[in-house]
Protein backbone atom coordinates (compact mmCIF):
# COMPACT_ATOMS: atom_id res chain seq x y z
CA UNK A 1 0.00 0.00 0.00
CA UNK A 2 2.93 2.12 0.49
CA UNK A 3 4.15 1.66 -2.77
CA UNK A 4 0.88 2.08 -4.38
CA UNK A 5 0.44 5.50 -2.16
CA UNK A 6 3.65 7.07 -3.27
CA UNK A 7 3.00 5.84 -6.91
CA UNK A 8 -0.19 7.65 -6.84
CA UNK A 9 1.36 11.35 -5.34
CA UNK A 10 3.79 11.22 -7.96
CA UNK A 11 1.12 10.64 -10.50
CA UNK A 12 -1.06 13.06 -9.34
CA UNK A 13 1.60 16.06 -9.16
CA UNK A 14 3.12 14.63 -12.54
CA UNK A 15 -0.34 15.42 -13.90
CA UNK A 16 -0.58 19.26 -11.92
CA UNK A 17 2.69 20.10 -13.41
CA UNK A 18 1.80 19.22 -16.93
CA UNK A 19 -1.17 21.12 -16.78
CA UNK A 20 0.30 23.97 -14.70
CA UNK A 21 3.04 24.04 -18.13
CA UNK A 22 -0.12 23.60 -20.63
CA UNK A 23 -1.80 26.32 -18.49
CA UNK A 24 0.67 28.94 -18.68
CA UNK A 25 1.86 28.02 -22.48
CA UNK A 26 -2.01 29.04 -23.35
CA UNK A 27 -2.01 32.09 -21.40
CA UNK A 28 0.90 33.23 -22.90
CA UNK A 29 0.13 32.39 -26.53
CA UNK A 30 -3.61 34.25 -26.04
CA UNK A 31 -1.63 37.14 -24.51
CA UNK A 32 0.81 37.73 -27.74
CA UNK A 33 -1.96 37.34 -29.84
CA UNK A 34 -3.83 39.83 -28.05
CA UNK A 35 -1.05 41.83 -27.39
CA UNK A 36 0.02 42.20 -31.65
CA UNK A 37 -3.65 43.09 -31.77
CA UNK A 38 -3.99 45.43 -29.67
CA UNK A 39 -1.02 47.47 -30.61
CA UNK A 40 -3.18 48.87 -33.82
CA UNK A 41 -4.94 50.87 -31.14
CA UNK A 42 -4.28 54.25 -29.54
CA UNK A 43 -3.94 54.76 -26.85
CA UNK A 44 -4.36 51.20 -25.46
CA UNK A 45 -0.89 50.20 -27.97
CA UNK A 46 1.16 53.01 -25.56
CA UNK A 47 1.85 50.35 -22.30
CA UNK A 48 2.79 47.74 -24.78
CA UNK A 49 4.87 49.76 -27.07
CA UNK A 50 6.40 50.97 -23.97
CA UNK A 51 7.31 47.17 -21.96
CA UNK A 52 8.73 46.00 -25.89
CA UNK A 53 11.22 48.73 -26.39
CA UNK A 54 12.37 49.03 -22.68
CA UNK A 55 11.94 45.29 -21.51
CA UNK A 56 11.47 43.42 -24.50
CA UNK A 57 8.59 40.93 -25.27
CA UNK A 58 10.71 38.19 -24.66
CA UNK A 59 12.06 38.62 -20.99
CA UNK A 60 8.65 39.99 -20.18
CA UNK A 61 6.78 36.53 -21.07
CA UNK A 62 8.93 34.50 -19.55
CA UNK A 63 8.91 36.41 -16.15
CA UNK A 64 4.93 36.26 -16.42
CA UNK A 65 5.00 32.52 -17.76
CA UNK A 66 6.83 31.53 -14.36
CA UNK A 67 4.34 33.87 -12.17
CA UNK A 68 1.56 32.12 -13.79
CA UNK A 69 2.87 29.09 -13.59
CA UNK A 70 3.51 29.24 -10.04
CA UNK A 71 0.05 30.19 -9.47
CA UNK A 72 -1.48 27.69 -11.13
CA UNK A 73 0.40 25.14 -9.75
CA UNK A 74 -0.50 26.61 -6.19
CA UNK A 75 -3.94 26.61 -6.82
CA UNK A 76 -4.10 23.13 -8.37
CA UNK A 77 -1.94 21.60 -6.21
CA UNK A 78 -3.82 23.28 -2.44
CA UNK A 79 -6.32 20.80 -2.53
CA UNK A 80 -4.60 17.74 -3.43
CA UNK A 81 -1.74 18.57 -0.45
CA UNK A 82 -4.88 19.12 1.90
CA UNK A 83 -6.34 15.89 1.42
CA UNK A 84 -2.92 14.04 1.40
CA UNK A 85 -2.03 15.99 5.21
CA UNK A 86 -5.42 13.98 5.82
CA UNK A 87 -4.60 10.78 4.73
CA UNK A 88 -1.27 10.94 6.18
CA UNK A 89 -2.76 11.90 9.66
CA UNK A 90 -4.96 9.23 9.47
CA UNK A 91 -2.50 6.70 8.61
CA UNK A 92 -0.14 8.18 11.45
CA UNK A 93 -3.34 7.51 13.76
CA UNK A 94 -3.97 4.15 12.49
CA UNK A 95 0.07 3.51 13.08
CA UNK A 96 -0.45 4.77 16.52
CA UNK A 97 -3.08 1.60 16.99
CA UNK A 98 -5.96 4.34 16.33
CA UNK A 99 -8.00 1.64 14.29
CA UNK A 100 -11.46 2.59 14.86
CA UNK A 101 -10.10 6.02 13.08
CA UNK A 102 -11.65 7.01 9.87
CA UNK A 103 -9.95 8.92 6.75
CA UNK A 104 -12.57 11.24 5.24
CA UNK A 105 -13.13 10.63 1.16
CA UNK A 106 -13.05 13.40 -0.62
CA UNK A 107 -12.81 11.60 -4.09
CA UNK A 108 -12.85 9.03 -6.38
CA UNK A 109 -9.89 8.95 -7.66
CA UNK A 110 -6.53 7.13 -6.46
CA UNK A 111 -6.39 9.32 -3.61
CA UNK A 112 -9.61 8.11 -2.36
CA UNK A 113 -9.02 4.76 -3.51
CA UNK A 114 -6.07 4.89 -1.20
CA UNK A 115 -8.71 6.46 2.13
CA UNK A 116 -11.17 3.71 1.09
CA UNK A 117 -8.64 0.76 1.49
CA UNK A 118 -6.99 2.19 4.66
CA UNK A 119 -9.72 2.49 6.22
CA UNK A 120 -11.04 -0.83 5.34
CA UNK A 121 -7.85 -1.95 7.05
CA UNK A 122 -8.46 -0.15 10.06
CA UNK A 123 -11.65 -1.45 10.36
CA UNK A 124 -10.18 -4.74 9.84
CA UNK A 125 -7.42 -4.79 12.09
CA UNK A 126 -9.70 -3.46 14.27
CA UNK A 127 -12.64 -6.31 14.01
CA UNK A 128 -9.56 -8.61 14.75
CA UNK A 129 -7.88 -6.86 17.24
CA UNK A 130 -11.49 -7.13 18.99
CA UNK A 131 -11.47 -11.01 18.61
CA UNK A 132 -8.06 -11.23 20.04
CA UNK A 133 -9.34 -9.60 23.24
CA UNK A 134 -12.51 -11.35 23.54
CA UNK A 135 -10.20 -14.63 22.70
CA UNK A 136 -8.06 -13.38 25.51
CA UNK A 137 -10.56 -13.23 28.02
CA UNK A 138 -11.79 -16.58 27.45
CA UNK A 139 -7.93 -17.63 28.03
CA UNK A 140 -8.21 -15.46 31.18
CA UNK A 141 -11.97 -17.30 32.68
CA UNK A 142 -9.83 -20.61 32.14
CA UNK A 143 -11.32 -21.67 29.03
CA UNK A 144 -8.04 -22.64 27.25
CA UNK A 145 -10.00 -25.05 24.46
CA UNK A 146 -11.13 -21.32 22.96
CA UNK A 147 -8.99 -20.77 19.06
CA UNK A 148 -8.54 -17.12 18.41
CA UNK A 149 -8.51 -17.64 14.22
CA UNK A 150 -5.14 -16.98 12.77
CA UNK A 151 -6.12 -14.83 9.50
CA UNK A 152 -3.56 -12.53 8.75
CA UNK A 153 -0.06 -12.99 7.83
CA UNK A 154 1.66 -9.71 9.59
CA UNK A 155 2.31 -9.22 13.28
CA UNK A 156 -1.39 -9.19 14.81
CA UNK A 157 -1.32 -12.97 13.23
CA UNK A 158 1.41 -13.69 15.01
CA UNK A 159 0.24 -12.81 18.16
CA UNK A 160 -2.82 -14.40 17.72
CA UNK A 161 -0.71 -17.73 16.41
CA UNK A 162 1.46 -17.05 20.04
CA UNK A 163 -1.25 -16.82 22.12
CA UNK A 164 -3.14 -19.77 20.82
CA UNK A 165 0.16 -21.71 21.30
CA UNK A 166 0.22 -20.73 24.81
CA UNK A 167 -2.54 -21.33 25.74
CA UNK A 168 -2.29 -24.93 24.61
CA UNK A 169 0.82 -25.39 26.35
CA UNK A 170 -1.24 -23.60 29.49
CA UNK A 171 -3.89 -25.89 29.12
CA UNK A 172 -1.39 -28.83 28.66
CA UNK A 173 0.62 -27.79 31.98
CA UNK A 174 -2.60 -27.14 33.93
CA UNK A 175 -3.48 -30.85 32.96
CA UNK A 176 -0.50 -32.42 33.50
CA UNK A 177 -0.46 -31.04 36.83
CA UNK A 178 -4.28 -32.18 37.50
CA UNK A 179 -2.72 -36.17 36.38
CA UNK A 180 0.28 -35.79 38.60
CA UNK A 181 -2.32 -34.86 41.44
CA UNK A 182 -4.38 -37.37 40.80
CA UNK A 183 -1.83 -39.94 40.31
CA UNK A 184 -0.17 -38.95 43.86
CA UNK A 185 -3.70 -39.91 45.36
CA UNK A 186 -3.91 -43.18 43.05
CA UNK A 187 -0.23 -44.04 44.91
CA UNK A 188 -1.43 -43.01 48.18
CA UNK A 189 -4.24 -45.25 47.65
CA UNK A 190 -3.10 -48.30 46.15
CA UNK A 191 0.31 -48.27 48.58
CA UNK A 192 -2.29 -47.88 51.66
CA UNK A 193 -4.68 -50.51 50.18
CA UNK A 194 -1.61 -53.06 49.79
CA UNK A 195 -0.10 -52.13 52.63
CA UNK A 196 -3.07 -52.23 54.97
CA UNK A 197 -4.14 -55.71 53.54
CA UNK A 198 -1.82 -58.02 54.51
CA UNK A 199 -0.96 -55.58 57.88
CA UNK A 200 -4.38 -56.15 59.00
CA UNK A 201 -3.95 -59.87 58.26
CA UNK A 202 -0.35 -60.09 60.31
CA UNK A 203 -2.17 -57.91 63.13
CA UNK A 204 -5.31 -60.17 63.16
CA UNK A 205 -2.89 -63.83 63.72
CA UNK A 206 -0.66 -61.76 66.21
CA UNK A 207 -3.79 -60.77 68.22
CA UNK A 208 -4.83 -64.00 68.45
CA UNK A 209 -1.31 -65.87 69.59
CA UNK A 210 -0.76 -62.82 72.19
CA UNK A 211 -4.53 -63.66 73.64
CA UNK A 212 -3.40 -67.21 73.48
CA UNK A 213 -6.42 -67.90 71.51
CA UNK A 214 -4.62 -71.15 70.12
CA UNK A 215 -5.72 -74.78 70.62
CA UNK A 216 -2.01 -76.51 70.46
CA UNK A 217 1.64 -75.40 69.24
CA UNK A 218 0.06 -76.38 65.59
CA UNK A 219 -2.21 -74.22 65.21
CA UNK A 220 0.26 -71.72 66.73
CA UNK A 221 2.73 -72.76 64.59
CA UNK A 222 -0.04 -72.52 61.75
CA UNK A 223 -0.51 -68.72 62.81
CA UNK A 224 2.92 -67.83 62.75
CA UNK A 225 3.07 -69.12 59.35
CA UNK A 226 0.50 -67.03 57.94
CA UNK A 227 2.10 -64.22 59.85
CA UNK A 228 5.29 -64.16 58.58
CA UNK A 229 3.79 -65.10 54.88
CA UNK A 230 2.19 -61.65 55.00
CA UNK A 231 4.79 -60.19 56.22
CA UNK A 232 6.95 -61.45 53.49
CA UNK A 233 4.81 -60.32 50.97
CA UNK A 234 4.86 -56.68 52.64
CA UNK A 235 8.64 -56.70 52.51
CA UNK A 236 8.31 -57.32 48.72
CA UNK A 237 5.60 -54.54 48.74
CA UNK A 238 7.64 -52.00 50.32
CA UNK A 239 10.96 -53.19 48.47
CA UNK A 240 9.18 -52.62 45.06
CA UNK A 241 7.58 -48.93 46.32
CA UNK A 242 11.31 -47.60 47.39
CA UNK A 243 12.55 -49.30 44.05
CA UNK A 244 9.85 -47.62 41.86
CA UNK A 245 10.28 -44.38 43.54
CA UNK A 246 14.07 -44.32 43.58
CA UNK A 247 13.89 -44.74 39.63
CA UNK A 248 11.45 -42.23 39.05
CA UNK A 249 13.27 -39.75 41.02
CA UNK A 250 16.47 -39.75 38.84
CA UNK A 251 18.40 -42.75 40.31
CA UNK A 252 22.45 -42.55 38.95
CA UNK A 253 22.93 -44.75 36.76
CA UNK A 254 26.53 -46.90 36.93
CA UNK A 255 26.59 -47.43 32.67
CA UNK A 256 28.90 -50.56 31.83
CA UNK A 257 29.19 -52.58 28.37
CA UNK A 258 26.98 -55.38 28.65
CA UNK A 259 26.51 -58.65 26.50
CA UNK A 260 22.78 -59.11 26.36
CA UNK A 261 23.07 -62.36 24.92
CA UNK A 262 25.39 -63.32 28.47
CA UNK A 263 23.24 -60.97 30.71
CA UNK A 264 19.67 -63.00 30.17
CA UNK A 265 21.48 -66.62 29.58
CA UNK A 266 22.89 -65.88 33.32
CA UNK A 267 19.08 -64.64 34.50
CA UNK A 268 17.49 -67.51 33.09
CA UNK A 269 19.58 -70.01 35.02
CA UNK A 270 18.86 -68.13 38.01
CA UNK A 271 15.46 -69.07 37.50
CA UNK A 272 15.67 -72.77 36.66
CA UNK A 273 14.21 -74.07 40.16
CA UNK A 274 11.14 -71.41 39.59
CA UNK A 275 10.48 -72.89 36.69
CA UNK A 276 11.09 -75.76 37.36
CA UNK A 277 8.76 -76.17 39.68
CA UNK A 278 6.36 -74.70 37.67
CA UNK A 279 7.06 -77.15 34.75
CA UNK A 280 8.22 -74.52 32.34
CA UNK A 281 11.13 -74.52 29.78
CA UNK A 282 12.68 -71.15 28.61
CA UNK A 283 14.37 -71.75 24.77
CA UNK A 284 16.63 -69.11 24.07
CA UNK A 285 17.66 -68.23 20.00
CA UNK A 286 20.38 -65.69 20.27
CA UNK A 287 23.37 -64.99 18.14
CA UNK A 288 26.58 -66.06 18.43
CA UNK A 289 28.31 -62.92 18.69
CA UNK A 290 27.86 -60.30 20.81
CA UNK A 291 24.96 -58.37 21.45
CA UNK A 292 26.30 -55.22 23.33
CA UNK A 293 24.91 -52.18 24.68
CA UNK A 294 25.42 -49.33 27.45
CA UNK A 295 23.44 -50.36 30.56
CA UNK A 296 23.51 -50.33 34.66
CA UNK A 297 23.52 -54.28 35.04
CA UNK A 298 22.34 -53.70 38.53
CA UNK A 299 18.94 -51.84 37.50
CA UNK A 300 18.44 -53.63 34.55
CA UNK A 301 18.45 -57.27 36.11
CA UNK A 302 15.86 -55.93 37.87
CA UNK A 303 13.66 -55.18 34.82
CA UNK A 304 14.52 -58.73 33.37
CA UNK A 305 13.57 -60.35 36.77
CA UNK A 306 10.40 -58.97 36.97
CA UNK A 307 9.22 -59.48 33.48
CA UNK A 308 10.78 -63.16 33.54
CA UNK A 309 8.47 -63.60 37.02
CA UNK A 310 5.80 -62.04 34.98
CA UNK A 311 6.07 -64.49 32.37
CA UNK A 312 6.57 -67.49 34.29
CA UNK A 313 3.01 -66.69 36.78
CA UNK A 314 0.92 -66.10 33.52
CA UNK A 315 2.31 -68.37 31.11
CA UNK A 316 2.20 -71.76 33.30
CA UNK A 317 -0.52 -73.29 31.11
CA UNK A 318 2.44 -73.11 28.10
CA UNK A 319 4.90 -74.80 29.32
CA UNK A 320 7.48 -72.93 26.95
CA UNK A 321 8.97 -69.37 27.61
CA UNK A 322 10.54 -68.60 24.33
CA UNK A 323 13.66 -65.83 24.68
CA UNK A 324 15.19 -64.29 21.52
CA UNK A 325 17.64 -61.97 21.32
CA UNK A 326 19.15 -59.86 18.18
CA UNK A 327 20.21 -57.08 16.96
CA UNK A 328 19.03 -54.96 13.72
CA UNK A 329 19.62 -51.23 12.30
CA UNK A 330 22.10 -50.28 15.17
CA UNK A 331 18.76 -51.70 17.92
CA UNK A 332 19.16 -54.36 20.14
CA UNK A 333 15.69 -56.04 20.83
CA UNK A 334 14.51 -58.81 23.77
CA UNK A 335 11.36 -60.36 22.82
CA UNK A 336 10.17 -62.37 26.18
CA UNK A 337 7.06 -64.65 24.82
CA UNK A 338 4.78 -67.03 27.09
CA UNK A 339 1.84 -69.20 26.03
CA UNK A 340 -0.46 -69.00 28.58
CA UNK A 341 -4.00 -66.95 28.77
CA UNK A 342 -3.74 -63.50 26.55
CA UNK A 343 -4.24 -59.92 28.07
CA UNK A 344 -7.54 -58.70 27.08
CA UNK A 345 -7.80 -55.42 24.73
CA UNK A 346 -9.33 -53.45 27.87
CA UNK A 347 -6.26 -54.12 30.10
CA UNK A 348 -3.28 -54.08 27.08
CA UNK A 349 -2.68 -50.02 27.50
CA UNK A 350 -2.62 -49.81 31.14
CA UNK A 351 -0.37 -53.36 31.91
CA UNK A 352 2.27 -50.73 32.78
CA UNK A 353 0.32 -48.68 35.03
CA UNK A 354 1.39 -49.34 38.90
CA UNK A 355 -0.51 -51.12 41.09
CA UNK A 356 -2.47 -52.67 37.66
CA UNK A 357 -3.51 -56.16 37.47
CA UNK A 358 -5.03 -57.34 34.52
CA UNK A 359 -7.27 -60.03 36.44
CA UNK A 360 -8.14 -57.19 39.09
CA UNK A 361 -7.05 -59.49 42.11
CA UNK A 362 -5.02 -58.58 45.08
CA UNK A 363 -4.10 -62.41 45.75
CA UNK A 364 -0.28 -62.78 46.70
CA UNK A 365 -0.65 -65.91 43.91
CA UNK A 366 -1.41 -64.12 40.95
CA UNK A 367 -1.86 -60.65 41.52
CA UNK A 368 2.03 -59.62 42.95
CA UNK A 369 2.38 -56.53 44.20
CA UNK A 370 1.39 -54.46 40.92
CA UNK A 371 4.68 -52.47 40.53
CA UNK A 372 6.67 -55.46 38.92
CA UNK A 373 6.14 -54.28 35.40
CA UNK A 374 6.18 -50.65 35.77
CA UNK A 375 9.35 -50.87 37.59
CA UNK A 376 10.80 -52.84 34.51
CA UNK A 377 9.33 -50.26 32.42
CA UNK A 378 10.75 -47.21 34.51
CA UNK A 379 14.21 -49.01 34.23
CA UNK A 380 14.09 -50.07 30.14
CA UNK A 381 13.04 -46.19 29.85
CA UNK A 382 15.55 -44.48 31.92
CA UNK A 383 18.26 -46.54 29.67
CA UNK A 384 16.93 -44.76 26.68
CA UNK A 385 15.19 -47.93 26.01
CA UNK A 386 11.16 -49.24 25.39
CA UNK A 387 9.25 -51.65 26.30
CA UNK A 388 5.81 -53.04 24.29
CA UNK A 389 3.34 -55.50 25.14
CA UNK A 390 1.45 -57.77 22.03
CA UNK A 391 -1.01 -60.33 23.09
CA UNK A 392 -3.34 -62.45 20.96
CA UNK A 393 -5.22 -66.00 22.16
CA UNK A 394 -2.00 -67.75 21.39
CA UNK A 395 0.94 -65.88 23.17
CA UNK A 396 1.88 -62.65 24.76
CA UNK A 397 5.05 -61.15 24.05
CA UNK A 398 7.17 -58.22 26.15
CA UNK A 399 9.70 -56.90 23.99
CA UNK A 400 12.64 -54.50 25.04
CA UNK A 401 14.81 -52.52 22.80
CA UNK A 402 18.10 -50.69 22.91
CA UNK A 403 20.48 -48.34 21.18
CA UNK A 404 23.46 -50.19 20.31
CA UNK A 405 26.44 -49.76 22.36
CA UNK A 406 29.00 -47.27 20.16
Amino acid sequence: MKNKFIHTIRWKFLFVFVVSVAGTALFILLSFLLGRYLLAFDPINIPLIWVINNIGSEPTAIVVGIILFLVIYYLLSRKIIGYLEEIMLGLHEIKQGQFDYTIPVHSSDELGMIAVQANEMAAELNRYLAEITYGLHEIAKGRFEHKIPVKLANDLGMVADSINHMSAQLSRSIQEERNAEKTKNDLITGVSHDLRTPLTSILGFLELIEKDRYQDEVELRYYVNIAYSKATSLKKLIDDLFEYTRMNNGLPLKLVELDMTDFLRQLVEEFVPYMENEDIVCRIDAPNEAVKVLVDGDRLVRAYENLMSNAIRYGRKGKYIDLVIGQKDRVVFVKMTNYGDPISDRDLPYIFDRFYRAEQSRSKETGGTGLGLAIAKSIIEVHGGTISVHSDHRQTTFETRFPVSC
